[in-house]
């Protein structure tokens, strides 16, 4: 029990005061890219961190291994704003009735920037949906909600937009439910002194300010190679999913805090993730509102770089994790694979509990029940998550 009591300590936030933030998730997922667009180092895939997973339960739930959050498995449908406020607050399924709409951070956690239309994870059914409601009404402007889109981004978008408003899109709702209690932090970042913000939240470290002057998609790869800022050399051009981890809701021109981003303002903020149905592409962080979108790589915009997390796994030429061995694919369906050039080494597999799962050589082992799971190998303290799907 103690691994879980361990994992229990982070969540992700929700905006709650100036002052608070109440943090309703698990470790913020990765965003699930995996292919290659670029022989320039530090794009998405180069990097892992806490790969998503997912839990098909039989009661037409999903439980996300990463966030701890439980989601309908086939969403709701085409509704009102309203209805869907309503739908969530009186929908029971799987035995449970405190289900509601997520926040945009939670909502925009789900999507899979892999996948195109829909950019979500295939664990969810696949459905008519353009759009996904969230809890959060645009801070200026009460007749605009947060969405998810099937594209994979995120954005503010007028109520009377959906067909059953008038509109000619599709909203549909997505019901969450919340499975461990969420915590109040006393705040959300902490400036370090030496021109980098650590977050609280998520355990990343950002540089402070942004860079002085505009980059293409492939110089800002290389920009963050070269960083050194703080006296740290593992600076990297952040997934699209970590960069709007900054953005707040109930902030506009600009969306991410003056306080610790002075220099941020109202710019357009690159990620590491292409567009992978348009690959000349890559999504951007906009901090007018914090809608993502995407450009074209060959235009210039603004880079704030990030560092940390744990469980980092890059397949990058350098050995990031300092080990022989690695679990590949990952996720990977029914089954873990050990890859390691030993075949006389004993490797250690334990479920979240703390029980052991496997012990044995690397390999293939199959009929492994969907879920999160630790490896390590034997005498060695170096410990891999690993995500198994259906």
């Amino acid at each position: 029990m103690a691994t879980y009591r361990w994992l229990l300590l982070f969540l992700l936030p929700v905006h709650v005061s100036a002052q608070t933030f109440l943090r309703s998730m698990l470790k913020l997922p990765d965003t699930g890219q995996t292919s290659s667009y670029t022989s320039t180092p530090g794009e998405d895939s180069d990097y892992s961190i806490h790969p998503p997973g997912y839990m098909v339960n039989p009661d037409g739930t999903v439980t996300d291994t990463i966030t701890g959050l439980m989601w309908q498995q086939t969403d709701g449908g085409e509704m009102t704003f309203n209805r869907a406020v309503q739908y969530c607050d009186t929908l029971t399924l799987g035995g449970f009735n405190n289900w509601r709409l997520p926040t945009p951070h939670e909502s925009f956690s789900i999507l899979h920037m892999q996948h195109v239309n829909p950019a979500i994870d295939p664990s969810f059914t696949t459905t008519q949906a353009e759009y996904w409601w969230t809890s959060a009404l645009q801070a200026n402007d009460t007749g605009k909600v947060w969405v998810t889109n099937a594209g994979g981004g995120i954005g503010n978008h007028p109520k009377t937009e959906t067909i059953s408003a008038g509109g000619n899109k599709k909203f549909h709702v997505r019901a969450v439910r919340q499975v461990q209690l969420p915590v109040t932090l006393p705040a959300h970042f902490n400036d370090q002194g030496n021109a980098t913000i650590t977050d609280l939240v998520t355990d990343f470290t950002w540089t402070k300010n942004i860079s002085s002057d505009t980059l293409t998609w492939e110089n800002a790869l290389l920009y963050a190679d070269t960083c050194t800022k703080g006296g740290f050399t593992d600076w990297r051009l952040p997934n699209i999913r970590e960069i709007q981890s900054l953005n707040d809701e109930s902030l506009v021109n600009p969306s991410i805090s003056q306080t610790f981003f002075p220099a941020a303002g109202l710019k357009k903020i690159w990620s590491s993730t292409t567009l992978p149905n348009q690959t000349t592409k890559a999504w951007y962080l906009d901090t007018h509102f914090g809608i993502t979108t995407y450009y074209a790589k060959i235009r210039r915009i603004y880079v704030l770089l990030v560092r940390g997390g744990d469980n980092v796994v890059t397949s990058a030429p350098e050995n990031k994790s300092g080990k022989s061995w690695r679990v590949a694919p990952n996720p990977g369906k029914r089954s873990i694979r050990i890859v390691n050039d030993a075949p006389s080494q004993i490797f250690l597999i334990y479920k979240t509990d703390g029980s052991l799962f496997y012990s044995g050589n690397a390999g293939v082992i199959y009929d492994v029940p969907p879920g999160l799971y630790f490896v390590k190998q034997t005498g060695n303290p170096i410990v891999e998550k690993c995500v198994v799907t259906e």
